[in-house]
């Protein structure tokens, strides 16, 4: 079973979005079957293999408050300059919200991330890349 301290660890090797797919497999390998990232707040919630769950909050993180009219374009360019590695965490996460971003699940086994609106509704559902 994971711990958060696990988790903090991993985390701390992140430096931009292009280190994404390495924190995936870090995790995965330490039994992470789903990562829920609320992105008002920070909160990110991980999931075992019996939903069992585990919350890890930023120490430092503003909040954003969520665009009601939710943009796939204005995600799909935050997503791209993050992972070209241009933008930072909380930069990505502030041009998540004015997407319209409620929060995004990622699926370790599916190795997918999916960003929802408010609403729950799909925007963009992308592969994690393997490393």
């Amino acid at each position: 079973m994971f711990t958060i301290e696990h988790i903090q660890a991993a985390a701390s090797k992140i430096k931009s979005g292009s280190d994404f797919p390495k924190f995936i497999k870090e995790i995965k390998e330490l039994g992470v079957k789903r990562n829920d990232v609320y992105v008002s707040n920070g909160l990110s919630i991980y999931f075992d293999d019996e939903d069992n769950a585990q919350q890890m909050s930023p120490d430092e993180y503003p909040t954003f408050v969520i665009n009601e009219e939710a943009s796939a374009g204005k995600l799909e360019h935050a997503l791209k300059v993050h992972q070209q590695g241009e933008t930072d965490y909380i930069s990505f996460c502030k041009q998540a919200a004015d997407a319209g971003i409620e929060k995004w699940v990622t699926d370790l086994d599916e190795m997918t991330c999916t960003y929802l609106d408010a609403e729950g509704n799909e925007l963009v559902k992308e592969t994690i890349p393997t490393v």
